[in-house]
């Protein structure tokens, strides 16, 4: 039997717990309190399913009702009964909000059910097997070797835009799904994600990661140059991401029983890059730069100096390098002293560039997974996946 969660995982599970409605879990605001207007959005259902079934792992029996309300969450209110997958919003009382089929949700979905099978979770199984066959069926492009962005509810009309975004948590996917499987073929999939987008098309832009996409996989460099600080979809290069990538890139390496050396590479050339653009994290970490490392967004976000602390980690366990120990110490300083609400358990979502609350992207502090895993990732080995095992 693991451990249980710390005492600050427990702070944070015992806000996200705030979260749970009859038929899902909604958006927090600041306070830990629902926000009804946001109704069920299926990336935080998921993110949280995945959340409450890994601390069921680590021993934490507590919140395994939760766990259980995620699973039929995504089991109930937020399938698609009609035309299959998972709708991307639906209101407090199930009614259909916006019906789109998103790569980046489905791909939570897939990592929520890998977790919620591997901690026992009723459900989980079946909820895992329809995931997957959705995630192969609908999103991945084998001839790409690259999974598609969106698609209309009825999957008629599919986005001609692609992302790197989406496709980077399909990699976080398949690595959760091939651990619970034992399925390879998952991992030859992020294998071949990382290549292209990473070993090629990043490495080329100086290991900044290229975000925007057309349907034929050409850049889009200059894409929403004039909504810079879109939440999901910014103008320019996103080290958050950099770090992100690397830290996976790191995980699927020690997935593979004989990994490309250039994984390894890759996740040291990204991790360097955002460093070096984010001025080594001493005041924290800025959300976008341009082309040429300048800042473009400069607020903080908690997500970011979370998947810094993660790359850390991974990296020094990988290496042994002691930069990497001592960035980690110094980045979990940095959440521990201006992002962690110590009142209240959770950590903010947002900061300005003078690290004070500020609300410019995101409103509120929607969901726990970023920061969960900034807590309870490091302590446990890069593989098996989140050691779902």
């Amino acid at each position: 039997m693991r451990p249980g969660p710390t005492r600050p995982v427990r702070a944070l599970l015992a806000v996200a717990a705030g979260s749970a409605v009859d038929l899902g879990f909604a958006w927090l605001d600041d306070d830990g309190v629902p926000v009804p207007a946001r109704g069920l959005q299926l990336w935080i259902n998921a993110r949280m399913t995945y959340v409450f079934s890994v601390a069921l792992l680590l021993g934490d029996r507590e919140h395994e009702a939760l766990a259980a309300h995620g699973v039929q969450a995504l089991r109930g209110a937020l399938a698609d009964h009609e035309h299959e997958g998972w709708l991307h919003e639906v209101a407090l009382d199930g009614a259909v909000v916006d019906g789109t089929k998103s790569c980046y949700d489905h791909a939570f979905v897939v990592l929520a059910a890998s977790a919620a099978t591997a901690a026992g979770v009723a459900g989980g199984p079946g909820l895992l097997d329809d995931a997957l066959e959705v995630h192969l069926t609908r999103f991945w492009d084998d001839d790409a070797g690259l999974a598609r962005e969106s698609f209309s509810r009825e999957w008629g009309v599919g986005e001609s835009y692609r992302g790197a975004n989406s496709n980077m948590h399909t990699v976080e996917a398949y690595l959760a799904a091939a651990d619970v499987t034992g399925e390879p073929a998952w991992l030859d999939r992020a294998v071949r994600i990382v290549e292209r987008l990473v070993h090629d098309v990043a490495r080329r832009h100086d290991w900044r990661v290229v975000e925007h996409f057309d349907e034929h996989w050409t850049p889009l460099p200059d894409h929403h140059a004039d909504r810079v600080d879109d939440p999901f979809r910014p103008y320019g290069a996103t080290p958050g991401h950099g770090f992100e990538w690397a830290r996976l890139a790191v995980q699927l390496a020690a997935a593979l029983a004989d990994p490309p050396p250039w994984l390894l590479e890759c996740a040291v050339g990204l991790y360097d890059r955002a460093v070096v653009d984010t001025d080594g994290g001493t005041t924290g970490f800025a959300y976008t730069t341009d082309w040429s490392g300048r800042p473009v967004v400069t607020e903080r976000f908690h997500w970011v100096v979370a998947e810094a602390v993660l790359a850390a980690s991974a990296l020094h366990a990988a290496t042994g390098d002691r930069r990497y120990a001592d960035d980690e110490g110094r980045w979990r300083a940095l959440a521990e002293d201006h992002f962690v609400d110590h009142a209240r358990g959770s950590w903010a979502h947002e900061l300005d560039e003078h690290l004070r609350p500020s609300s410019r992207t995101w409103s509120g502090r929607p969901d726990a997974y970023h920061a969960f895993n900034a807590q309870v990732l490091p302590t446990l080995p890069s593989w098996p996946a989140s050691s779902l095992r």
